[in-house]
């Protein structure tokens, strides 16, 4: 998954601040300065399991504060599922 999958996934799963262009170097920017708060990541992380068929480790998920480290969990996920 890559960072533009994951930022139009939280366009579509809770909506978009306005104030804050998701199209500029976000992966290290905290989620809650991108306007997305842990409801907002949950929402996203329901949709990503229910698209991509997986269970994502939740407390892996909660303790991601940035893109980069949510889609490290959620690539992690995905590489395993892939080599099983």
């Amino acid at each position: 998954m890559s960072i533009h999958d994951l930022t139009t996934l939280l366009r579509e799963c809770a909506g978009e601040d306005e104030s804050v262009n998701l199209e500029g170097d976000v992966l290290d920017t905290p989620f809650a300065d991108l306007g997305y708060d842990s409801l907002a990541v949950l929402q996203t992380t329901g949709r990503i399991e229910r698209d991509f068929e997986l269970t994502l480790d939740e407390d892996a998920v909660a303790e991601a504060e940035t893109p980069r480290e949510y889609l490290a969990v959620v690539n992690h996920q995905l590489t395993d599922r892939s080599n099983a």
